[in-house]
């Protein structure tokens, strides 16, 4: 039964900074009184009057959990003394709100707004300390009547907070005339809040504002999809189903958005003929940027044929390694080009190839510097060459400290602060956004060799842009492609299986294999069995690992075979409920201690920390990335924390609000085990949307595997997918953007 109580805060128990939960004190007619809930501007010596139900507590007994609550202005003396003096107004102890209260007394709140010179009156009350003093009063004045003009509107306390911070007076203004700025302001407001927002408020369906919003949120949305512009057609397509406007009405927008420099305008050539495409601003320039400063490190060496190819022999003798010839000629080229792009499948010798670039230029006394995208793939890139390898990331130095232009990244390696190294080598580059080169590109000076080594038929990067293709089919730089599966790798039918799924000729499922399998079941539950029995009991022993370290990688995120539903069921068999576990309930799911889990967006300035010997930390950071997996090791219920393990004993606390960036990572999707390779992969295959289940796609799955892929589904399935050569198209034109720069 809801009931309304009024009283003051006399102390506040616990609160937590982030999403503003709160344990306090009230005294209500001379009785304290625990209440609980969200509360973002509570102070003690307020009075507040409270909407809510009396609950009991197993532990701390009677409560009063509130719902709502609103600030009531000090009626007496006393409230007032009790106020000023709790510590809300900053420089006004109890000491001075007693002689405020005793010089003025029940006339105190009006003599600070009306009259607040009159404070200096005061003894250790200076003129300037009076006017901040009525400041600081109105301040928080204006904050509450903010708020409560806020929650008209259905507008909860966290984001009408951020929204009066952003726009303090001027948020009356501008939520009645434009509320859709503040998808362009404030973080964690996008379209479609505001676009709530401003039916409340009554603005209409066909206003400039919300038709102009609409079409930047469908520009800047695509870019989950991967792509950097839409086609116009396309564009109003998708505005007219959001915004629920006619096409004809729309076209004037573009025009404008265009003249404001919010979206670029271009034609470009199609089989159809002549096509208008629609770019975000800042999508157009990264492309174009990345198109010129790779432009500019491609530079040509007048190097010796001759004596490169005495290095190279020297090289293979030294190190007791034979190069075939395109590996020969993917290291002469790196010597002759100022970029150099190496790509190839499994098994074909990428990892020989660097190795003997990197020997090559270690003759020459040159720096060099490895990164990729993943800290797996960095990981792997270090084992395999012996040489010190990083994230894209940290090789960039990010910092916690955010930049508006990009998004709320920032690297400590940019155009002033340049990369000191005479030779860059990036692994996995087809999982490189255009985000991401252009921050790297940024940081490389004219001059620094750059080669970039990656399969470019694996899928592309979760973010925007094909780059790695893209730059490929631009046809202006020098290309080694190796072909030549070597006789090691071409014992492993993974290898083998892998190319010849990519050739689209038909892979044998006899199970004759040693480490490729096909298990034929027709029913999911049947599947999902199969699947628990494998990671459970067959394939540790067989892959020499743990049952954490096999990954059950499936296409789909829903469905009876999706990620969502297998995680469910894989926790309770591989992390199954105990009594000295603790639990943590979120939204429709659950994390426990000891849950694999995965960060599902990047985030940029969250810390970490890594912990040497009995937990001390040696080694601090910030960022977090999209697909980086690790352990759930504890939940805090007091603290409202979690705190995860993260690759090379990296550990990260989030706080409960932060727990929608991970979600249970017993299986992930096919897309989200780019760049990681896993000792043995487990891959349910029951059908699903033709446009997904491609030949792409089952050869990235197959690839991730180290020592063991078993595949377990309906073999039909399997052969739609090597046939289908289907892909999602990707708008991208960072391979037009580079021919103009020739």
């Amino acid at each position: 039964m809801e009931e309304i109580i009024e009283g003051y805060v006399d102390h506040i128990i616990y609160r937590n900074q982030d999403n503003g939960y709160t344990v306090a004190c009230l005294v209500v007619d001379g009785e304290e009184l625990t209440c609980v809930g969200t509360f973002q501007f509570l102070n003690e010596g307020e009075n507040i009057r409270a909407k809510g139900h009396y609950t009991e507590h197993p532990s701390y007994g009677q409560q009063f959990s509130v719902y709502s609550y609103e600030a009531v202005i000090p009626q007496d003396s006393l409230a007032m003394e009790r106020y000023l003096g709790s510590g809300a107004i900053k420089g006004v102890g109890a000491a001075l709100a007693a002689r405020i209260v005793k010089k003025f007394g029940e006339d105190t709140l009006r003599i600070i707004d009306e009259e607040p010179e009159r404070l200096a009156e005061i003894k250790g009350i200076s003129e300037r300390k009076a006017r901040e003093i009525a400041e600081q009063v109105e301040e928080k004045s204006d904050m509450r009547k903010a708020m409560m003009f806020l929650q008209q509107y259905g507008i909860s306390q966290n984001l009408g907070a951020k929204i009066y911070q952003q726009y303090k007076q001027d948020m009356y203004r501008i939520l009645k005339e434009n509320p859709y700025k503040m998808a362009e302001d404030i973080s964690g407001v996008g379209f479609k809040i505001a676009d709530e927002i401003a039916a409340r408020i009554g603005i209409h369906t066909d206003s400039d504002y919300r038709i102009r919003s609409g079409l930047l949120y469908i520009l800047l949305q695509s870019t989950v999809e991967g792509h950097v512009y839409l086609p116009q057609k396309i564009l109003l397509q998708r505005a007219e189903g959001l915004l629920g406007v006619k096409a004809q009405y729309m076209e004037k927008h573009i025009a404008d958005l265009s003249i404001d420099r919010k979206i670029v305008l271009k034609e470009i050539e199609t089989q159809a003929g002549k096509e208008r495409i629609v770019y975000a601003s800042q999508y157009y320039q990264t492309e174009l940027h990345t198109a010129q400063m790779l432009h500019e490190l491609n530079l040509k060496d007048t190097a010796d044929d001759r004596v490169i190819q005495d290095k190279i022999r020297r090289i293979q003798k030294s190190e007791n390694i034979e190069l075939d010839e395109m590996q020969q000629k993917a290291v002469a080229e790196a010597v002759k080009n100022g970029l150099l792009i190496v790509t190839g499948g499994p098994g074909t010798g990428k990892t020989t190839t660097i190795n003997a670039i990197i020997r090559y230029f270690e003759m020459e006394g040159l720096d060099i510097a490895l990164a990729a995208p993943t800290g797996r793939a960095a990981k792997r890139m270090t084992e395999a060459t012996g040489y010190d390898a990083k994230t894209i990331h940290r090789l960039l130095e990010l910092s916690g400290m955010p930049e508006e232009s990009s998004g709320g990244i920032y690297f400590e390696r940019n155009a002033q602060n340049p990369l000191e190294a005479d030779v860059i080598i990036i692994d996995e580059m087809s999982m490189v956004d255009i985000f991401l080169m252009h921050a790297l590109l940024s940081a490389i000076v004219s001059g620094t060799r750059l080669i970039l080594v990656g399969d470019v038929n694996q899928l592309p990067s979760v973010g925007p842009g094909s780059v790695l293709k893209d730059i490929i089919s631009s046809g202006k730089f020098s290309v080694v492609e190796l072909v030549k599966i070597f006789r090691q790798a071409s014992q492993s039918d993974i290898v083998v299986n892998a190319h010849k799924i990519n050739q689209g000729i038909p892979v044998s499922l006899d199970n004759k294999s040693m480490d490729f399998f096909f298990l034929k079941r027709y029913d999911a539950n049947v599947i999902i069995s199969v699947l628990i029995t494998l990671i459970q009991k067959k394939l540790p022993k067989f892959v020499d690992a743990e049952p954490y370290d096999i990954q059950v990688l499936t296409p789909m995120r829903k469905g009876l075979l999706g990620v969502e539903r297998l995680n469910v069921i894989l926790q309770q068999y591989l992390n199954p409920p105990e009594k000295e576990k603790k639990e943590k309930e979120y939204r429709n799911g659950l994390f426990r201690e000891g849950d694999k889990v995965m960060q599902i967006k990047n985030n940029y300035q969250i810390e970490w920390e890594v912990r040497g010997l009995y937990g001390i930390p040696v080694e601090k950071g910030v960022g977090v990335f999209n697909g980086d997996t690790g352990i759930l090791r504890e939940i805090n219920a007091f603290a409202e924390t979690v705190t995860v393990e993260f690759e090379e004993r990296k550990f990260v606390e989030y706080s409960f609000k932060q727990l929608d960036e991970l979600e249970l990572a017993y299986a992930i999707t096919i897309h989200k085990a780019q760049g990681s390779e896993y000792p043995a992969v487990v891959i349910p295959l029951l059908g699903g949307p033709k446009m997904l289940m491609n030949r792409n796609l089952l050869y990235t799955a197959v690839t991730r595997a180290r020592k063991c892929v078993t595949l377990v589904g309906d073999e039909n399935t399997f052969y739609e997918m090597e046939n289908n050569r289907m892909e999602q198209n990707r708008y991208t034109t960072l391979d037009l953007r580079i021919k103009e720069s020739y």
